[in-house]
């Protein structure tokens, strides 16, 4: 379908790059792995760690969703709307573990990331999906609006996550040690 090959270069990209940070993401858990865990970190961990590895997954689902060759589009709507509707989902669980976990008090800017725009962005995906029936080339840019969204909103999230491990928890680690001297 020409629609979908015009995009091959883009999906191999973003897939590729989703896929790489994935990994990278594993290395970053393992890394800081040695830190004591404290009470409430399994959950913050759900609220705050697996949804940017859901979002990276999801890019990469998204891109292998549309370099398939397909016949028609309708097979690749369904799943694109599948996976929106699962996004919107998992997103409101998400908000709810953030809302009930007790090891970090989110600030307005993990409400953004974490909740509002994972949220906006599978609603893009969703609107996108539905449109594609009769608007292709301009859903199609819907698509790739959520697939990059989700890739940014992973990077920024894995960001802030290391930087808050590195700078905060191991910072209380330091002063916790010195008081012991």
């Amino acid at each position: 379908m020409t629609a979908f090959s015009d995009w091959e270069n883009f999906y191999v990209i973003v897939g590729s790059s989703a896929g790489a940070l994935i990994g990278l993401q594993f290395v970053v858990i393992t890394l800081i792995a040695d830190l004591p865990v404290s009470y409430g970190s399994a959950q913050a961990g759900s609220a705050f760690a697996t949804p940017t590895i859901v979002h990276f997954c999801a890019v990469l689902l998204l891109a292998a969703i549309l370099s398939a060759p397909w016949q028609g589009i309708i097979a690749a709507t369904i799943l694109l709307d599948l996976m929106a509707l699962g996004g919107l989902i998992y997103t409101a669980l998400v908000m709810r573990r953030m809302w009930s976990q007790t090891a970090y008090k989110p600030e307005f800017e993990d409400w953004m990331f974490h909740a509002l725009l994972p949220f906006l962005s599978y609603a893009v995906l969703g609107i996108s999906a539905y449109a594609s029936r009769a608007h292709i080339h301009e859903a199609l840019f819907g698509v790739a609006v959520s697939a990059m969204l989700l890739l940014f909103i992973g990077i920024h999230n894995a960001w802030d996550a290391v930087t808050y491990h590195v700078f905060v928890q191991r910072r209380k680690l330091q002063e916790k040690a010195k008081g012991q001297l």
